[in-house]
């Protein structure tokens, strides 16, 4: 996987050669990327998907679209990489415009997205924000209404993961923070949101694997991600009347900038491929079609759902 990041290049993302067909292609699961082995690596938040080895995979290369979201208009949080940028990416070519949130420092992985948005005739966006603050929720929301004109797919992704050993070394402050970031700012873009939803839209959170089997070391990460599975599947009921459905895709262990910036341990990322059932990292190519099928119209009786994309790593 090549990813050029310096001297000012717009990263390319993995070669085709690296990646296989596209999302609808039959073959083995198991087998169907390599093993990310990835060498010790390390980047101050927020971290560059550019400067990772190697390259996690947005589907670039492989996701093919078929129409499911034509004419709709997505904002998507945390949409310049990962998995957020995966299911930009795919919005895209499933005939959406896309609206992307990024924080001040990622805007070369915003580049990349928003060329691979021009590329399949889409407009995209990009805004510059941080949602752990009250007010960047309220103003993304209205710059992604001033520049799609209208809003039906509300995608609330963007989190703050940071391990930490022992919890009476867990700062409050980095509590408060990963709370604001991943829940807070979820409930918030929802109240800026929901008075320019019509019947039909959908809103999907990013919940984790963490919600159900939350690892030791990141107690702040996987409680924040529990609550964000439970106030989803509340909000859901109440918005049922409205024709407005909400669900929730919860990734299992996948190859993403959160790894290389303090999301998990020196010890945990060398070895990051051995968390999985399949013996290998998720890619974000293979969480994006969740999102896909959640925003259409063809999950339209799925509403109050937690849609777990892990690996067969088995969750109650």
């Amino acid at each position: 996987m090549g990813y050029p990041s310096t001297g000012g290049t717009v990263p390319v993302g993995p070669s085709v050669e690296d990646v296989p067909g596209d999302q609808l292609t039959f073959d083995n699961p198991v087998q169907r990327y390599p093993r990310v082995t990835p060498p010790l690596q390390h980047q101050d938040e927020p971290a560059l998907q550019g400067g990772m080895s190697p390259v996690p995979d947005l589907g670039e290369h492989s996701y093919r679209g078929t129409g499911r979201l034509t004419g709709r208009k997505a904002l998507i949080t945390g949409g310049d990489s990962g998995i957020g940028g995966a299911a930009a990416i795919a919005f895209a070519r499933e005939g959406a415009d896309v609206v992307i949130v990024h924080r001040a420092g990622e805007e070369q992985d915003a580049a990349h997205v928003l060329t691979q948005i021009a590329d399949a005739g889409r407009s995209g966006h990009a805004v510059v924000a941080d949602l752990a603050h009250a007010d960047d929720c309220r103003r993304v929301v209205a710059e992604a209404l001033a520049a799609l004109g209208g809003l039906d797919i509300l995608v609330s992704n963007a989190g703050k993961q940071t391990a930490v050993a022992s919890v009476l070394d867990l700062p409050d402050e980095q509590f408060e923070l990963t709370f604001q970031t991943n829940l807070f700012a979820f409930f918030r873009l929802v109240k800026a949101a929901l008075p320019h939803l019509p019947a039909g839209a959908s809103i999907i959170a990013t919940a984790s694997l963490e919600a159900y089997k939350p690892a030791p070391d990141r107690l702040d990460y996987a409680a924040s991600k529990a609550a964000i599975n439970n106030f989803a599947k509340g909000l859901a009921q109440q918005l049922a009347p409205q024709g407005i459905r909400v669900n929730v895709v919860a990734p299992g262990p996948t190859w993403t900038a959160l790894q290389v910036s303090d999301g998990v341990s020196d010890d945990q990322l060398v070895h990051f491929d051995d968390e999985s059932t399949y013996e290998r990292a998720g890619q974000p190519a293979e969480i994006a079609p969740a999102f896909v099928f959640l925003a259409s119209a063809e999950s339209s009786y799925v509403s109050g759902e937690t849609l777990n994309v892990n690996g067969a790593m088995v969750t109650p």
